[in-house]
């Protein structure tokens, strides 16, 4: 009696725990119990909807239909300053951009470091800048052919005035666009493209950014700079070209060129011309308005085919030594200059005409 009773309780317990009913109703104890696994990132005021739809007792497929809903409607709350932003599909994140941008949650919206960077390369490349008459000084740096680095001035930029030939010792000149070259590198190491003078006459092309974006322009070495962050010292003329009225410190590159057919570097005809001072025991010539920077002076006999050298003098800058035995002769003799670029020139003269102080040997008067 008490097993048929036992059994009986057993049926009526497997009946209400596992209804099998083809209408698939869940009860709301059921249902309860499947809404949290379904729904565990939503608000509970979204779980007590999804377990209802219509006033009426929700089936499975309705569940999810409203948690997927509820997840949706999470999506698009504001997020906290320090939550992460929810992942979500295409679709959603397309159709709440605004949404998005307000709260920060999409880093693709955000603009990305590249893109910064490709713009102050662009600026830097158009040579604009602010603040551009104070570039912080700095040494300059030797590139092939030239260098970057400081591009000042220590001409007058109102009154423009002509070279007085600086250290090339080139006297007064009717240069307008002339500057000075950096000695060193480094403080004291001599390194830069000065050399004794052997940048004198050479132009360089100097270009150096402003407000306005690059301003270039050329001129030639006629001085050496005192400053030890010095790249370029301009001239007057060329620095109001590039600077206008606000002189000072500019960041510029510059790069040796050829002088023929520029504007503004010559002073008169090519000339050799003799330090005062000079006798038949001692004589030092400079190259004046030359095509470039000279490399070397070659002396040879028309009659006898004796060939010298030249050689530059040692702290007397841009001169060359010529030797007595030339100077104490009417012989004739073929000056020959090489250029750093350009055909050489070369002179006709009697070697005594290189004994006589301060005499100004043209060129065109010279040639065969």
């Amino acid at each position: 009696m008490k097993k048929a009773a036992l059994l009986l309780c057993l049926s009526t317990l497997f009946a209400a725990c596992g209804d099998d009913s083809p209408s698939g109703t869940e009860s709301p104890a059921s249902s309860a119990a499947e809404t949290p696994a379904v729904e565990s990132s939503s608000s509970s005021a979204t779980k007590a909807d999804s377990s209802t739809v219509q006033g009426k007792s929700a089936t499975s497929s309705e569940v999810a239909s409203s948690s997927a809903e509820a997840k949706s409607s999470d999506s698009k709350q504001p997020e906290s300053p320090n939550s992460s932003a929810p992942e979500s599909s295409p679709a959603s994140s397309s159709s709440e951009p605004v949404s998005q941008s307000s709260t920060g949650s999409s880093s693709s919206e955000q603009p990305p470091a590249p893109k910064s960077s490709s713009s102050l390369s662009t600026s830097t490349d158009d040579g604009k800048c602010t603040k551009c008459d104070s570039y912080t000084a700095a040494d300059p740096e030797l590139l092939d052919n030239g260098g970057k680095g400081s591009v000042t001035t220590y001409g007058s930029i109102t009154a423009k005035e002509t070279s007085l030939g600086g250290a090339c010792n080139y006297g007064q000149t009717n240069i307008q666009y002339y500057a000075a070259i950096h000695v060193n590198v480094s403080p004291g190491d001599n390194k830069g493209p000065w050399q004794g003078g052997a940048a004198c006459g050479g132009c360089v092309h100097v270009r150096a950014k402003t407000p306005d974006g690059w301003k270039e322009v050329t001129v030639r070495i006629t001085d050496r700079c005192p400053d030890a962050n010095c790249g370029v010292d301009l001239g007057g003329a060329p620095a109001s070209d590039i600077m206008g009225i606000t002189v000072g410190r500019y960041y510029g590159e510059w790069e040796f060129v050829s002088c023929e057919g520029v504007e503004g570097v010559w002073g008169d005809s090519t000339s050799l011309w003799v330090k005062e001072g000079a006798s038949k025991f001692w004589s030092i010539v400079q190259v004046r308005n030359p095509k470039d920077m000279v490399k070397s002076i070659t002396i040879t006999g028309a009659d006898n085919g004796d060939s010298h050298e030249l050689e530059m003098v040692v702290g007397t800058e841009n001169f060359w030594t010529v030797p007595p035995e030339i100077l104490q002769t009417d012989n004739r003799y073929r000056v020959t200059v090489k250029y750093r670029t350009g055909e050489d020139d070369e002179w006709n003269i009697k070697g005594s005409e290189l004994a006589v102080e301060e005499a100004n040997l043209y060129l065109h008067e010279h040639r065969n």
